[in-house]
């Protein structure tokens, strides 16, 4: 069992949890972690040369915030030093251990990249970047905004279409 420290026995104290600690709270309960970490222990480093790689769940963590919240790397590095119930999520006392930088996690999503790319390579399948583009067309009120309270003739970019014929 891991000690207390100062800052969680001073939360505890506190009458209402916000709606970030209840939603990661939950979050820790759902995720399958041994499951997930043993999809990447294959891909991810054993430590064997340079540093010691940091635990995958704690990597894993720290990804799943980035992705929830909508932070930059050097943006989740430091809402994990700033949110209590960030830091609680991740696992993290400060006697023990710091936070994982902005480089470290760019290197385990990019680990995580590339083994998804493998295994869909693997199964004939490939992945590639873009971007999903909703180019539906409604009806509005045309705007009449101009001096003139006219409609500009060369300001048009499709064709009005009225019971089946092209006005």
């Amino acid at each position: 069992m891991k000690q207390e420290s100062f800052s969680d026995m001073e939360y505890r104290c506190r009458k209402k949890k916000t709606k970030r600690e209840e939603f990661l709270e939950i979050m820790d309960e759902i995720i399958p972690w041994e499951e997930w970490i043993s999809l990447v222990v294959p891909h991810y480093p054993t430590g064997k040369r340079g540093r010691p790689p940091i635990e995958i769940e704690t990597m894993l963590r720290m990804y799943l915030l980035q992705c929830w919240f909508s932070l930059s790397d050097e943006g989740v590095e430091d809402a994990i030093y700033d949110s209590y119930a960030m830091r609680k999520f991740m696992g993290i006392n400060f006697f023990e251990q710091d936070v994982p930088d902005a480089t470290t996690l760019l290197h385990f999503r990019h680990l995580l990249f590339d083994a998804i790319n493998r295994c869909l390579e693997g199964a004939g399948r490939m992945m590639r970047g873009g971007s999903i583009v909703d180019a539906t067309l409604i009806s509005a009120p045309g705007s009449t905004k101009n001096t003139e309270k006219k409609r500009d003739p060369e300001m048009h970019s499709v064709k009005k279409e009225t019971s089946g014929i092209l006005v």
